[in-house]
């Protein structure tokens, strides 16, 4: 799982060329909420992208204005987003809040009718993760205390990670 919105990135790109400023500026406003990052480091993600062959970069001149970074994703960036996007997210609660979010972003844009196999897919991954945690809880001795609650305590998130998503999934469909 990535922790950096590269993937975002690349989104917004795969949707159409960009600057970086703009970029950064569309991140803070879109996905602010999931995503914090300094313009500093949006830059230096762009840069990596560009190094990386996902993002190509050309120069416009502008009149009384410093040359600007046109940002575009190249064919090797937009199959490298695509499989992003199709892939699943997995059940830890970070990369749900990160990844999936994010992931839901792109696809309510780009391929609404894989929104509900994701709700899907995501449930099902996290249902077997739950089932994996129960049975690792309870083959726990009485007295590993703190292992049992670890474990009871990432249950709980995901239960509520399940709640959340029926949640998500209703206002998604009202929205379309």
């Amino acid at each position: 799982m990535t922790r950096s919105p590269e993937f975002v990135l690349l989104g917004f790109l795969y949707i159409g060329e960009g600057y970086g400023y703009d970029l950064h500026q569309r991140l803070t406003i879109e996905l602010g909420h999931v995503w914090h990052i300094s313009q500093s480091q949006t830059y230096n993600i762009l840069k990596r992208l560009v190094r990386q062959g996902y993002v190509s970069s050309s120069t416009q001149e502008q009149q009384k204005l410093p040359t600007r970074q046109v940002l575009r994703i190249t064919a090797v960036g937009r199959r490298r987003f695509e499989e992003w996007l199709e892939r699943p997210t997995g059940s830890s609660v970070r990369a749900i809040r990160l990844n999936f979010i994010s992931r839901l972003y792109f696809a309510q844009k780009l391929v609404p009718e894989r929104i509900q196999p994701m709700f899907d897919a995501q449930a099902s991954e996290i249902k077997a993760t739950l089932d994996r945690l129960e049975r690792s809880r309870t083959g726990l001795p009485a007295e590993q205390t703190f292992n049992r609650l670890s474990l009871q305590l990432r249950t709980q998130q995901l239960r509520a990670v399940l709640s959340w998503l029926d949640q998500c999934r209703e206002i998604i469909s009202h929205n379309s």
